[in-house]
């Protein structure tokens, strides 16, 4: 039945702000008649072809559909091995889609960093996605591959020198040059929001095994790395990252899938190195006061309405180009010798990298990931395509592992 679709990968929502990088990118590295069959998808045709002439995209079809129509979708998804969708907030956008999906058999990546949305994902479609074989892959921009393979990669390495994984890793942002993702923003408000209405999503946002639901494990308590403090590790201070409520999530789901690689006693922080106590402190007390003005509704519709970005809004080619991205994970056990790699990608992290990776992933996906090997269901990127992607993303996307 694959053999009869007539793309490999649709890139749905082509015509903003992040689905045209993402066209863009894949139109510069496979073109319009190579190796992937690919198109570009959205509501309407005349901002498509928009897009794909001020880009200087030919040759490229464009398919359309109606997102409030069940049956468009399902006609839409049943075109392509792969639907790689850059509309967020996904928890306002993209329900329907993996629904869909889910039902055709159809594979599935996103740049959601949404956890609780992803959540319901798991509970509501992860029993269909199985049964029909569609591979739902969330989180597949900065947030969560650089982190959630970075810690993939340093297992590996340790397997394959001490024979065993390490029981805890840190990961440490070392440096990142970067404007926020309006899209990123909004999905952060709209969490906020849904979680000031629903208990569930909030007991999801605050537990590490939020998206790694598993009653049999016996798990331990996560580090706090919410706290600034002196990393004795990386010889610095380290202050809270604003992602790490959502790659910590992945990288325990990464672990869960997998049958636990990294044991189930794993331990696993992320933070920012800075350069000082009172940097660091600086950072914590910022980030706790942007959440509790989210968190106030008269607060968060001015901060909406007048200063925070709006999805669509970016940096220039210039700012992405300038950009890039530092990571170091560490991995530390009582009786094995400490190793360190470092992650490092090329663009700014919200928009230049991002456009690259979900690109990659989907590809990989469809490309280089049989069903035969993974099998259906709702995964993460390390678990669902990992050396495969780590290989693509090392040749063509910019990204780099490597042993420090």
């Amino acid at each position: 039945m694959a053999d009869m679709q007539d793309y490999d990968i649709i890139v749905w929502g082509a015509s903003g702000f992040t689905g045209r990088l993402v066209a863009d990118y894949l139109f510069q590295t496979y073109g319009a008649d190579g190796d992937v069959r690919w198109a570009m998808g959205g509501r309407s045709a005349e901002k498509l072809r928009a897009v794909a002439d001020d880009l200087g995209i030919a040759g490229v079809p464009i398919v359309t559909a109606d997102a409030a129509d069940r049956q468009s979708l399902d006609t839409l998804v049943r075109s392509t091995k792969v639907i790689c969708t850059t509309v967020g907030p996904y928890q306002n956008y993209g329900t329907a889609l993996v629904a869909a999906c889910a039902a055709a058999g159809t594979d599935y990546v996103d740049l959601s960093g949404e956890p609780a949305w992803m959540r319901q994902m798991i509970d509501q479609y992860g029993e269909a996605a199985a049964a029909s074989g569609a591979r739902i892959v969330h989180s597949c921009g900065f947030d969560s591959i650089p982190f959630d393979l970075g810690v993939y990669y340093l297992q590996r390495e340790a397997k394959a020198r001490h024979g065993k994984p390490f029981r805890e890793v840190k990961g440490r942002v070392k440096a990142v040059r970067g404007k926020a993702s309006g899209g990123t923003v909004a999905s952060m408000v709209a969490t906020i929001e849904a979680g000031g209405d629903d208990p569930a999503v909030r007991q999801v946002m605050v537990n590490p095994y939020g998206l790694a639901p598993d009653d049999q494990a016996n798990r331990p308590r996560q580090p706090n790395d919410q706290k600034p403090h002196f990393d004795a590790d990386t010889g610095t201070w380290v202050a809270p990252f604003v992602m790490a409520v959502i790659n910590s999530k992945n990288v325990h789901r990464s672990n869960l899938l997998m049958d636990y690689p990294y044991g189930e006693d794993f331990l696993y922080s992320e933070m920012m190195m800075a350069k000082s106590k009172s940097a660091a402190t600086k950072v914590a007390r910022g980030m706790g006061i942007f959440t509790g003005a989210i968190a106030m509704g008269p607060v968060r519709a001015f901060l909406k309405k007048f200063i925070l970005p709006k999805p669509g809004d970016g940096p220039t080619k210039a700012e992405r180009e300038a950009g890039f991205y530092v990571v170091n994970f560490i991995g530390v056990g009582a009786d094995t010798e400490k190793l360190t790699v470092t992650v490092k990608g090329d663009r700014d992290p919200g928009y230049g990298s991002t456009s690259k990776l979900i690109g990659e992933a989907a590809v990989c996906l469809a490309l280089d990931t049989p069903k035969t090997a993974t099998r259906g269901g709702v995964w993460t990127p390390a678990a669902a395509m990992g050396d495969a992607l780590i290989d693509r993303l090392s040749t063509r996307a910019g990204l780099s592992f490597s042993v420090v």
